[in-house]
């Protein structure tokens, strides 16, 4: 019986035997999976199937359900993205057990060489929460794409800063396409796909999150991006196994350093020990990359977004709540340039760690802006 060809893509991850990395010795053995599943006995031994996995697929039989659920992938406006498509991302094919193919939903186009995924814990600090929308919002507004898991804490925020900024976001999700987890992230999820974003995974309809399918999801996140940002994240944490499938596909690592009295934060501490570049602006991620970016961004950074313009206007209009805000902004009001952050807690005569919570609600209200080698001014200037 001859079966469509997405039908044999699916069929694919029904054989007993055949996970990502042996999916990825015969499609560049034979192309395609409708060209493996014609293959014999012999050709498929030829390729270094072991002999249980190569006759599971030979009396593969379970066609019939696979065309239904195909029916049902085109009514959720959900589509197919196989290895053999000129679509499928480059970053993505060329890791160890690249998917044999995902669901999408959404614009295809979001889907970018130059991505960067922002990650971190679940249940994370208003500081880590404010840095990864921050992150989100500016990585997008240089033309990024921001790449995220839709988790509550740190992912929900990476997105939705994306979404302020008008650019593109990326959901990599643990769970079926027709699933949204967590439940009350349907509404990120139809911004994102409002926003000509996407979401993708490579588990069948209907596939819960159960635990064991995370360490397989993040290793599509991480392979779709240039690099990593871990903001937040714990000792035992599914942010480090992140970054350390990142550091396996040869991609950047980057963290955010956080204080040593915090747990939240001794997991991204500890990849800050092992290597990881240090963040605590966007230039520092870009600057890093810049030599694998391709042209996309230098328009982004050439105009003010609607974003800056907003800002600007944000920061003529605001008024200092407490004296210790006044006292950040009048800091910032004396000069005529950009101050280094010595500089504003030396003016301030405030702490340090009080001077740096403030400019961080600014920031995130428009009123300041930061840029590369710790400088801060007034988004007005």
């Amino acid at each position: 019986m001859v079966h469509s060809s997405d039908t044999y893509w699916l069929a694919l991850r029904g054989v007993r035997g055949l996970g990502p990395r042996t999916c990825r010795v015969l499609l560049e053995r034979f192309g395609s999976a409708e060209r493996i599943f014609g293959a014999s006995e012999s050709e498929l031994a030829d390729a270094g199937i072991p002999i249980n996995a190569a006759r599971n697929l030979l009396n593969f039989d379970q066609f019939a359900p696979l065309e239904r659920t195909l029916c049902e992938v085109e009514r959720l406006g959900a589509h197919l993205v196989r290895w053999c498509d000129a679509e499928y991302p480059d970053n993505l094919r060329h890791i160890a057990d690249p998917p044999p193919f995902f669901y999408l939903r959404g614009n295809l186009q979001a889907v970018l060489p130059n991505s960067v995924a922002v990650v971190g814990a679940r249940v994370a600090s208003d500081a880590g929460l404010g840095m990864a929308r921050r992150l989100g919002r500016e990585l997008a507004a240089k033309g990024m794409t921001v790449v995220s898991g839709l988790a509550r804490g740190i992912d929900a925020e990476a997105h939705q800063g994306a979404l302020e900024a008008a650019g593109l976001t990326i959901a990599v999700m643990a769970c079926g396409i027709d699933v949204i987890y967590p439940p009350e992230h349907r509404k990120l999820a139809d911004a994102i796909l409002a926003g000509r974003g996407a979401l993708l995974t490579e588990l069948p309809l209907g596939m819960p999150p159960i635990a064991e399918n995370f360490p397989a999801r993040n290793r599509i996140l991480s392979g779709l991006c240039l690099g990593v940002v871990v903001v937040e994240a714990a000792e035992r944490s599914g942010s480090l196994i992140t970054a350390r499938m990142a550091l396996e596909q040869d991609r950047q690592v980057f963290a955010v350093p956080g204080s040593p009295l915090s747990g939240k934060t001794r997991g991204s501490n500890r990849l800050l020990k092992d290597g990881a570049r240090l963040v605590e602006c966007v230039e520092d991620v870009l600057e890093e990359l810049a030599p694998q970016l391709g042209p996309v961004n230098s328009a982004s950074v050439a105009s003010p977004t609607g974003l800056e313009k907003t800002a600007r206007a944000a920061s003529a209009a605001f008024t200092p709540e407490t004296e210790e805000v006044r006292a950040v902004v009048e800091s910032l009001k004396k000069e005529d340039q950009k101050l280094h952050i010595d500089s504003i807690i030396e003016e301030s005569g405030l702490r340090a760690p009080i001077v740096l919570r403030i400019l961080l609600e600014l920031e995130l209200k428009g009123v300041v802006s930061q840029h590369p080698g710790k400088l801060f001014a007034l988004a007005a200037r």
